[in-house]
């Protein structure tokens, strides 16, 4: 493996391990700030952290495309849903323990799929549709506080809707992801957090002080700032599948900090969430790499019909279900299939 993809994994790791900071220390900063106040210095410090990069590092900047005003539905649904997601997830956290918190944060990989199976209508793999189950049943297990009582835990209730609305969030951004990142990252955190500012000031919730901002927009910037701009270097050497691949540890590390640095107990209800959690993190990781291999091929062949003569021209993704001759590989199809196949093109 050469040093630019040994780069990229620790990039996608370090990403990952930034982002898990969040829920345990936001945990301590709660006992200072409100949620809203809370979620609006978190954003506020992404977007002058990156803000902050791209003037820095200019010369290393994306050459992509700015935003325009077709772009616009999207980046305001995205910032409407980011001001809503963060302050859900601070009341979730202020009102149950950490350690479960982060492991529901997995439920975001549910809504983001289902949304996109029913609003954008794209497919769904039957390995995709095993770990989206196994993440539904850890979730549940995780949402109540006993077995005996079984009392639904206000606390994931709030994180989950933080899920959905990140859910929702990941299928905005997406339309958009292939404009400048550094343009998307800073209006995304400036907006939002100046947004989750209004409602902590509606609210009425107490300003902290500077202490405390300072820490929330350090936090800020690392968990969401610096670990988006890492991601985004991993994204761009070893693509989109296999980054997210490596960033789904993000969770259990978040769990793993609960327990070390805020002491909180492990019960046998969380163990059992905690490997089913695991089993289907796993299937999603599995089948965000097979997916990757995935590749488009393109078929032309020529015949006589009619005595004119027909060229057509075939897309179709398929698998590593092929044939290899002397380094190369190709699969067969029928003249019937070729014709069948979507995006088929007839041109005489």
């Amino acid at each position: 493996m050469d040093k630019q993809k040994v780069k990229a994994i620790i990039y996608a790791l370090l990403a990952a391990v930034f982002y898990a900071v969040n829920v345990p220390v936001s945990k301590l900063l709660l006992k200072e700030l409100g949620p809203a106040t809370m979620a609006a210095f978190l954003y506020l410090g992404a977007g002058m952290g990156v803000g902050a990069m791209s003037l820095l590092w200019k010369r290393d900047k994306e050459k992509r495309e700015k935003l325009s005003g077709e772009d616009l539905p999207y980046v305001i649904g995205m910032i409407a849903l980011d001001i809503a997601a963060p302050i859900f997830l601070m009341h979730g956290i202020s009102q149950g323990s950490a350690a479960n918190a982060s492991l529901l944060g997995n439920f975001e990989i549910v809504a983001t799929t289902l949304i996109a199976l029913f609003i954008f209508k794209e497919a769904v793999s039957p390995r995709l549709w095993i770990a989206i189950a196994l993440i539904t049943v850890s979730s549940a297990l995780l949402s109540f506080e006993g077995t005996e009582s079984f009392k639904f835990s206000y606390g994931s209730l709030y994180v989950l809707t933080a899920t959905v609305c990140w859910g929702f969030e990941n299928n905005c951004t997406r339309n958009i992801s292939s404009k400048d990142t550094y343009e998307i990252v800073v209006l995304k955190g400036i907006f939002s957090g100046l947004g989750s500012l209004v409602i902590a000031f509606i609210k009425r919730e107490t300003m902290p002080g500077l202490i405390y901002i300072a820490a929330s927009l350090l936090l800020g910037f690392v968990a969401y700032g610096l670990s988006i701009f890492l991601y985004v270097r991993a994204q761009s050497v070893i693509g989109a599948a296999k980054t997210s691949a490596y960033y789904a540890i993000a969770p259990f590390v978040g769990a793993f900090f609960s327990f070390v640095f805020l002491k909180e107990e492990l019960s046998w209800i969380y163990l059992v969430a905690l490997a089913v959690m695991t089993a289907g993190s796993v299937l999603v990781a599995a089948d965000t790499i097979i997916r990757h291999h995935e590749h488009m091929h393109q078929h032309s062949f020529t015949h006589t019909h009619g005595g004119f003569t027909h060229t057509h021209t075939v897309t179709h993704i398929h698998g590593h279900d092929h044939y290899v001759t002397d380094g190369k590989h190709g699969h067969h199809h029928s003249a019937e299939e070729l014709e069948k196949l979507p995006g088929a093109k007839h041109s005489i």
